[in-house]
């Protein structure tokens, strides 16, 4: 009964939408009825899915709107550079919107200025340039709340909440995006309501709250129904998508992506329509169904030559290659990839680029080509560096923008402080010369105003040290494991004495089969593995030992000192692969069982003479784990030590540390785990 019912409210969407994009060729009998107003309006939704079929009707009226009352030519830039931008014109579009904010200064129009300004971030984001974008959407939302504009306050207030999310602000986003969904319900207008809640639901599925985007989802549904809109419900279910996939929910994901595609296509949104083949590729990779992912990923391709949208080509691409590798045909699966590959670095999406190098070695594994797996796994380790590098950066920044507000408001205080002291000292100075007899009295209060702004003084400097001291254990610390972070780590190496430092070694964990736990039993349980790992490895190694959460499913473990004996790391890395495939995560009626490989060294680790910085070490450490990944998981590759000294075959051995070791350049030890890869038993 439910499908025959969504199967009319489609049709019933559908055909309302149809009169909608039937409405260019009945201008030429209307063009004397309709206002101006009136046919941008009946545009301005089209334009949101279908800017292709949006942008000639707005050419049409280009002449008469650019003569238009101010209100109606506002709108209609704003529209033309909307259309622009949904084509991926960003030069026109950021032309259209200097237009925009040119108008605003020119007849002091808040409104006008706020569209141009949220257009330009549209236009930054889809560059790369986040910082930028974020920026410009702020200020455009602070002019927006200064109008009577509904429309924009909402889209000002929902592009500020998404721009937050974007910036790890999440409390920051939540605020902003529930605000926004409060003014579109006070006013009623269904499409505001959407669009409002869709931004909610995604942002509770990245705070991994699902139960609460789940439980927006019929309203939603129901505000895109009153809005006659499949384009608004087709994005509603791609949200429903987003959190059942997060949550294991695999058939409740493959029916919400099958109805928005139908609904995209039943209005001709060319662009969204290529976004669920690409997810109906990727959902079908994640099942192992290979056919059905080239199926989809090729229909992909096809669409998504003439939409001038390189992003979407390269992702179309790089599914399409991992299903041909994954049915067995390499060399087209890596000629596929490839291509995707050079996409996201011609267009400089380094984090999409890095994610896709390492599915791009996963599947070159599974597929048996070991060196292939190793090119790509040193490529994804180069972008993942520059990455950490820039992010480093950042947090530093982050951190003496912090240091310096504490420090100014510290300064204002201390100010504030002397100013009151000074003003108590002239007062003194009058009152001893108008009434000398209560000089005493005097005294006495300046004595007590003093000691009170001490202590006030005191009370401030403390709770300062105590914020200072909360800031720096925030740096330093995960915030889901609560192991030390990479910074910290880098910090403290650089500390190291270059000489002189007792014997001590290097462990390198990855969590095997990690992509697969997040995408069959969703990110929450990843989150509780990865957790649960950090509080075995505290119990596994000693106090004194630094514990790390280098990234991802990686963890570091640096011993200050190596347990006696010569194979001493061996049974440290046997203890380590034993007591986490001996643990079970529960989640979710689940039990899940998980292993790790390791790859490890004495540090400090000299060739010859020369001792090696300490991070080629972590590099050898590296490669050592990723040699342990590739012969099977659930094993440790330890370097010991080499038999050649000279110091220029250490570049040769970080390219390939199989072939050294099988030339014997290296000697390895091996330590093999007891358990078998992931299982999970339901509960």
């Amino acid at each position: 009964m439910l499908a025959v019912l969504q199967c009319a409210l489609a049709r019933s969407r559908s055909h309302a939408l149809a009169l909608a994009l039937c409405a260019a060729s009945a201008w030429a009998f209307a063009d004397d009825v309709l206002p101006l107003d009136q046919r941008i309006a009946e545009i301005r939704e089209l334009n949101r899915f279908v800017p292709e079929r949006a942008l000639p009707q707005l050419e049409a009226l280009e002449t008469q709107a650019r003569n238009a009352p101010l209100a109606q030519r506002i709108e209609f830039l704003n529209q033309m550079a909307m259309a622009r931008h949904g084509l991926g014109h960003h030069a026109q579009s950021f032309a259209l919107s200097n237009e925009l904010i040119a108008i605003g200064r020119e007849h002091d129009h808040a409104g006008a200025l706020a569209k141009g300004l949220l257009m330009q971030g549209y236009s930054a984001f889809a560059q790369h340039r986040q910082g930028e974008a974020h920026r410009l959407v702020w200020e455009a939302e602070k002019l927006a709340n200064t109008t009577d504009d509904i429309d924009l306050r909402v889209r000002a207030a929902i592009s500020s909440g998404e721009s937050y999310a974007e910036d790890g602000n999440l409390p920051r986003a939540l605020e902003r995006l529930q605000s926004a969904a409060a003014l579109a319900r006070k006013q009623g207008e269904p499409v505001h309501v959407v669009m409002a809640l869709n931004s909610l639901v995604r942002l509770y599925a990245k705070m991994r709250e699902p139960e609460k985007g789940f439980g927006l989802i019929d309203e939603a549904l129901a505000a895109a129904e009153k809005a006659n809109s499949p384009g608004r419900m087709a994005t509603i279910k791609n949200a429903e998508y987003g959190l059942a996939i997060d949550t294991g929910q695999r058939e409740r994901a493959l029916r919400a992506l099958q109805e928005g595609l139908a609904l995209e296509r039943s209005i001709g949104a060319n662009k969204r329509v290529v976004v669920s083949l690409i997810n109906l590729s990727d959902f079908y990779l994640k099942t192992g169904d290979f056919r059905h992912a080239a199926s989809y990923a090729e229909q992909a391709v096809a669409a998504s030559r003439p939409l001038n949208d390189r992003a979407l080509d390269a992702t179309a691409h790089l599914n399409l290659g991992q299903a041909y590798l994954g049915i067995g045909n390499v060399a087209e699966g890596k000629r596929h990839i490839e291509i995707g590959v050079d996409g996201y670095e011609e267009i400089g999406d380094k984090p999409e680029l890095q994610t896709a190098l390492v599915e791009y070695g996963s599947a070159l594994e599974r597929a048996g080509d070991l060196p292939g797996a190793l090119q790509a796994y040193h490529r994804e380790r180069k972008i993942s560096n520059e990455l950490f590098e820039r992010r480093r950066q950042q947090a530093m920044l982050d951190l003496q923008e912090k240091y310096d507000t504490d420090k100014k408001q510290r300064q204002i205080e201390l100010l504030r402080s002397e100013n009151l002291i000074k003003s108590t000292e002239i007062d003194n100075r009058r009152l001893q010369q108008r009434v000398w007899w209560l000089l005493v009295a005097v005294f006495a209060l300046a004595a007590t105003v003093v000691g009170l702004l001490y202590r006030k003084v005191r009370h401030a400097n403390a709770q300062l040290h105590e914020k200072n001291r909360e800031l720096k254990q925030q740096s330093v610390r995960d915030p889901l494991t609560g192991l030390y972070n990479r910074r910290h780590f880098l910090e403290y190496m650089r500390a190291l004495p270059a000489a002189g430092q007792p014997a001590g070694a290097l462990f390198l964990l990855d969590v095997d089969h990690f992509k697969n736990i997040n995408d069959t039993y969703g990110h929450a349980a990843g989150d509780a593995v990865l957790t649960t790992i950090a509080a075995r490895l505290c119990e596994i190694l000693r106090e004194t030992d630094m514990i790390v959460r280098w990234g991802g499913e990686e963890f570091l473990a640096y011993l200050p000192t190596a347990p006696a004996g010569k194979a001493g790391l061996d049974e440290v890395a046997e203890r380590i692969l034993a007591g986490i495939g001996a643990t079970v995560v529960e989640h979710g009626g689940a039990a899940l069982s998980v292993n790790v490989s390791i790859g490890y060294a004495p540090f400090p680790l000299a060739v010859g003479q020369q001792q090696l910085a300490w991070e080629r070490v972590v590099n050898l450490v590296d490669m050592a784990l990723y040699l342990a990944k590739s012969h099977g998981r659930n094993r440790a590759y330890g370097v010991r030590g080499f038999a050649d000294d000279r110091l220029a075959s250490i570049d040769a051995i970080e390219q390939n540390l199989e072939h050294a070791w099988r030339a014997g350049q290296v000697d390895l030890s091996t330590v093999m785990g007891e358990r078998e890869p992931l299982r999970a038993v339901n509960g």
